[in-house]
């Protein structure tokens, strides 16, 4: 399936260096990496397969920690990277081994730009090469050792075609006329960047459903998500694997301070239960006796001055009309026209003109120029001659509202507490590859 081209697994310093040179001298390179975020505690990456036209190296982090000299690589914008769905392998690669990246090309963009109904990896690699990948090693634990065979065939096939499907989409995209509209998308995910800190006092506000409870639940949430990290860490398994959140929740809800009361909540033999039933009645118990304050909340960005109320709405909508029209004529999915993040800076700044529109976060160059008067011209005709922009007010936010009760009836709750979502705006992609 790989014709003649060697594989090779660099497993020492002297083999990664020789690695090194030899891509040093590649014009274009396909990247890509495994992770273990589904196996244990802190995820790091496991694997990074490069692929020149002559070899596909797979690299083992766990054996050569030092990647440094892979570094220059990385940042020579001459040296073209190719990836599928950069974002999540550009931010693990920094955090874990600080490299400073230019000169991407992105093949899951390529492929959104240029109209392909189905872009993952696998459908694309199956479509020009006729090769299917076996899904079934996506969510192995890349961290354990010795790597087998068909390990190394799954990892190395993430890579191996990337610089010819880079090859064919750059013919298409320059066809097509979209070349430089993904160079403008790839050169912004070379600034993406780890933005979660690896250990954060409050952390237990991550938990989907904390904001509907209480101070006093609040503190036994953080108790016994306290209590989950310390087995996760010392188990070294997701904490998700350990005690999932909605149990967490219900027990911050319904704070049984016993074995018996937590027996009663459950069932007496749930796997928990039985494992950590001592454990987390104590850490109730000791987060209902706890008077160390709160930390506060994750809070969203401040909201700035701008476009808001109905006339904000009905921007909004016609914003949106006007891009399911070109999605419907162009053929390309939303995303490749523009964002619904770029649509909300749009209806918040209500630009007048070109100079203004061109200064909105995150519209790019090429949107302003195929779309930039098309915009000016809907924001004209719905907000008419009324003021287009209104200055924020003092506590703009808006009220926290009254939430519903606690998870099987489990206890009323008071005013929640408004928490980040952590939703960012623009163009993203998950661990699979998928748009978010």
């Amino acid at each position: 399936m790989f014709g003649s081209t060697p594989l090779v697994l660099v497993e020492t310093p002297e083999a990664l260096a020789a690695c090194a040179a030899q891509l040093s001298r590649a014009r274009v390179i396909g990247v890509d990496t495994e992770s273990d975020s589904m196996h244990h505690f802190r995820e790091k990456v496991c694997l990074i397969q490069i692929s020149d036209l002559h070899t596909d190296f797979v690299i083992d982090p766990i054996y050569v920690p030092d990647l440094s000299p892979l570094a220059a690589i990385m940042a020579n914008p001459a040296i073209i990277k190719v990836f599928h769905g950069a974002d999540y392998d550009v931010v693990c690669l920094k955090r874990d081994f600080k490299f400073e990246f230019h000169g991407i090309f992105d093949t899951m963009i390529a492929a959104q730009f240029l109209g392909f109904p189905r872009f993952g990896l696998a459908d694309l690699i199956k479509n020009w090469w006729g090769w299917t990948i076996d899904k079934k090693w996506q969510r192995h634990d890349w961290a354990a050792r010795p790597l087998l065979e068909e390990h190394l065939d799954y990892a190395r096939g993430d890579s191996h075609w990337l610089p010819a499907l880079r090859d064919i989409f750059q013919l298409r995209l320059t066809q097509a006329g979209r070349l430089e509209h993904v160079a403008e998308e790839c050169i912004a995910l070379e600034g993406r960047e780890w933005l979660r800190p690896r250990s954060d006092p409050a952390d237990f506000y991550r938990v989907k459903g904390c904001r509907e409870l209480d101070h006093e639940g609040l503190r036994v949430l953080r108790a016994v998500y306290r209590l989950r990290e310390r087995e996760a860490e010392a188990q070294d398994r997701p904490g998700f694997k350990v005690l999932p959140e909605e149990i967490m929740l219900e027990i911050a809800f319904r704070r049984p301070d016993s074995l018996e009361a937590l027996t009663a909540c459950f069932r007496r033999n749930a796997p928990f239960v039985r494992r950590y039933g001592e454990a987390l009645a104590l850490a109730v118990s000791e987060g209902l006796a706890d008077d160390e304050p709160l930390p506060s909340p994750p809070q969203a960005a401040k909201r700035e001055p701008g476009l808001r109320g109905p006339r904000a709405e009905r921007l909004m909508g016609a914003l949106k009309d006007w891009r399911n029209a070109q999605v419907s004529n162009s053929g390309l999915p939303p995303i490749a026209v523009v964002s619904n993040g770029v649509l909300k800076e749009l209806v918040r700044v209500a630009p007048q003109t070109l100079d203004e529109l061109a200064a909105v976060p995150d519209v790019r160059r090429w949107q302003a120029e195929l779309y930039g008067t098309a915009w000016l011209e809907i924001i004209a005709r719905v907000l008419g001659s009324g003021p287009a922009v209104e200055p924020a007010e003092e506590g703009d936010a808006p009220a926290p509202r009254r939430r519903r009760r606690g998870p099987r009836g489990g206890g009323a709750t008071t005013e929640g507490v408004e928490a980040d979502d952590g939703v960012a705006s623009g163009v993203g992609v998950d661990e699979g590859g998928q748009p978010v």
